[in-house]
């Protein structure tokens, strides 16, 4: 089965670094036209810099998705553009730890307006341009802290599970038009934003230890579902929020399983 979406325009949001950059790559690589959302200027200047030198078909806009003004600008622009949007990414994200007892407001408030309100708005803007093409495709970052919260992460997993709830919405709302809408709960994968690069030796062990496959994963494994996910391969699923963690608590123990191939091997 061969997947092709070459020729699609996608937008990316979050485009500049970790896994939104990674999958920006990937889908320039796919031969699609990419533009590059993200709100830090230093890096959405190398992130371009680097796709064009690569021949690849990118916009960059500086864009705070959480700010309505610029999520509309954004979207004229690539309307203008390209005149059409096959595919939008929302990746861009935020991570606010602490108890509910000690995190702050602003960073609960933060976390919604990142995490849900700039999905709320961007998929707000991609909608009249996909009606009018009768196609398209949203797909939303979600996180195994929407199926499974984390302690100290009450207002990361809350606005999350928003995410996938709008998605479900979402999803309903524009199957008449033959726009598909899912979310994607990604795992473990190391990157500024989760910090498990910076983790002890022991917690790592702790944390693989829930994991069916224990490892850390790839942002290639996120942009293999999403080329999926973006491809007429895809045109029947929509409402998901699909768990590309490596089995994480796919049952109680996972890493029984591990034990017991050890000691058969011995």
């Amino acid at each position: 089965m061969q997947i092709d979406i070459a020729g699609k325009v996608v937008a990316v949001t979050g485009a500049g670094r970790g896994i939104g950059r990674r999958l920006a790559e990937r889908f320039v690589a796919e031969g699609t036209r990419v533009f590059l959302l993200e709100r830090e200027q230093d890096a959405l200047t190398e992130v371009e810099g680097a796709l064009r030198k690569a021949g690849g078909a990118v916009g960059a806009i500086l864009c705070d998705v959480a700010v309505e003004k610029q999520v509309k600008a954004a979207f004229k622009e690539i309307e203008g553009k390209a005149g059409r949007l096959d595919v939008l990414i929302n990746n861009a994200g935020v991570a606010h730890g602490g108890t509910i007892e000690e995190i702050s407001a602003e960073n609960w408030d933060d976390s919604f307006a990142i995490n849900t309100r700039g999905v709320f708005l961007c998929a707000k803007a991609a909608i009249p341009m996909m009606k009018r093409q009768g196609a398209g495709s949203i797909l939303n970052a979600a996180s195994f802290a929407t199926i499974i919260p984390g302690y100290g992460m009450a207002s990361y997993a809350a606005a999350k599970a928003a995410v996938a709830s709008m998605t479900r919405v979402l999803a309903a709302e524009l199957g008449p038009w033959n726009i598909t809408v899912n979310a994607y709960a990604p795992g473990m994968i190391p990157t500024r934003l989760s910090g498990y690069a910076n983790i002890t030796d022991e917690r790592r062990k702790q944390l693989f230890d829930t994991l069916a496959f224990p490892r850390w994963g790839d942002p290639d494994e996120i942009a293999d579902l999403l080329i999926f996910l973006s491809s007429e391969r895809a045109r029947y699923l929509t409402g998901a929020l699909i768990d590309i963690s490596g089995g994480k608590f796919a049952v109680q123990f996972p890493q029984m399983a591990h034990a017991a191939k050890a000691a058969n091997k011995s």
